[in-house]
């Protein structure tokens, strides 16, 4: 193909990327080969074939609309395009950042803009605007109202949380010279290789390593924007200790061999790509229902922590619910809910989804912002950091 159409198609799948929307080089090629085939005659044309191959996901919609306004913002220029196939770049001015959608496209276009001046002779500056307050600002951001270059600050803040320190001792033993009990074969064998002669007895003591985490990670569409956060969490928690990760919408998928990437934005998108309910309907009992019945015995042993991360409105009110959330906090060492919807004061659990639930966790705990995150760290390093009776939710309700 002539032209500049290609580089253009590029560019603007660039922003598309850089705005949140997963685009690949893949698709690039299906977007100019759909516009060469279409024969485009109309702005229509060019929007609803470049966002018939862009756009996977309702929630994207938005952000590729907003992306497409302002890169093709000439008429003039879609028209050379759709005349001569032959594109120019149009100015990238970026608009008043005001809702997220707005905030996030014109993130990408200003990284677009700063990767262009690569060739310019570098300029040594000093910028004190990102001080001790803005980092606490956006410690205590909500992931929701975050912009594209802030999500990218909070996943390099994850990468660098204090990992829990929680060694618990086994049944198996080491050896140890100063263990508390004697290893009666490691004794004898060291008996004779003496030839006999006197040695003191060895000793061993218990074997300590971190408990197991599973994670049950709801996907739904209202989820969206704390799930690839929290998924970054449990990627960076996965270097230190074993983690089981399960993501839960309409069924239920164990996406723990594709969170094993070593790139975080890799598995991410290995794991989105895999699951075919991303962003749908919830259906926890039901997804619960799967778990304790396939995989509860598999992975729950050796005194497994459970994080169960979802907001508990349910797509289908299911009685069973509640049954399912007594086994499962039965199998495991301690039941851990995190619920975004914690982050407003006055939560009150009147869901009825909710309200089976409660009962049946250890803790109950918001996971919404940098800081919450760092305090579920803090709390997995001991033992039982239980907080208050989370009942205290259904009380407050009645």
């Amino acid at each position: 193909m002539d032209g500049k159409l290609p580089q253009n198609v590029g560019h603007f799948a660039r922003v598309l990327r850089a705005a949140g929307i997963p685009v690949g080089p893949g698709a690039v090629v299906d977007a100019l080969k759909a516009l060469e085939l279409a024969g485009v005659r109309s702005r229509d044309d060019v929007y609803w074939t470049l966002h018939a191959i862009f756009v996977k996901r309702r929630e994207h919609m938005a952000l590729f609309e907003q992306a497409f306004a302002l890169f093709f913002r000439s008429r003039g220029y879609l028209e050379k395009m759709i005349a001569a196939m032959t594109p120019q770049l149009t100015d990238t001015a970026s608009p008043p950042a005001g809702e997220p959608v707005r905030r996030r496209v014109a993130d990408a276009f200003k990284s677009m803009a700063q990767s262009q001046k690569r060739d310019a002779p570098p300029e040594i500056t000093f910028d004190a605007r990102f001080t001790v307050s803005d980092s606490e600002v956006l410690r205590k951001k909500d992931f929701e109202e975050m912009s594209a270059s802030e999500v990218e600050e909070a996943k390099r803040q994850i990468a660098k949380l204090a990992l829990p320190n929680d060694w618990i001792p086994t049944r198996r033993f080491h050896a140890d010279p100063r263990g508390v009990r004697v290893d009666p074969r490691a004794s004898f064998r060291a008996r004779l290789r003496a030839g006999g002669e006197f040695v003191p007895p060895a000793r061993r003591a218990p074997r300590a390593k971190h408990p197991p985490v599973v994670a049950i990670v709801d996907i739904s569409g209202s989820m969206e924007p704390y799930t690839r956060l929290f998924l970054h969490f449990l990627h960076v928690l996965a270097t230190s200790r074993k983690v089981t990760t399960f993501l839960f919408g309409t069924r239920l998928s164990n996406v723990t061999r594709l969170m094993a990437a070593r790139d975080p934005d890799e598995a991410l998108s290995r794991t989105s790509g895999q699951v075919e309910d991303w962003s749908g309907g919830t259906r926890i009992a039901t997804s619960l229902r799967l778990f304790n019945k396939d995989w509860s015995r598999r992975v729950l042993g050796q005194g497994s922590i459970v994080l169960l991360f979802t907001d508990g409105l349910e797509r289908d009110a299911d009685p069973g619910l509640a049954v399912e959330m007594d086994r499962l906090h039965r199998s495991c060492r301690s039941l851990i809910w995190l619920n975004p919807l914690l982050r407003y004061d006055g939560f009150e659990a009147k869901a009825s989804g909710i309200r089976r639930m409660l009962p049946h966790v250890d803790e109950f705990r918001p996971i919404h912002s940098l800081a919450s995150m760092a305090d579920l760290a803090d709390a997995l390093r001991s033992e039982r950091s239980y907080q208050a009776d989370p009942r205290r939710y259904l009380r407050r309700a009645v």
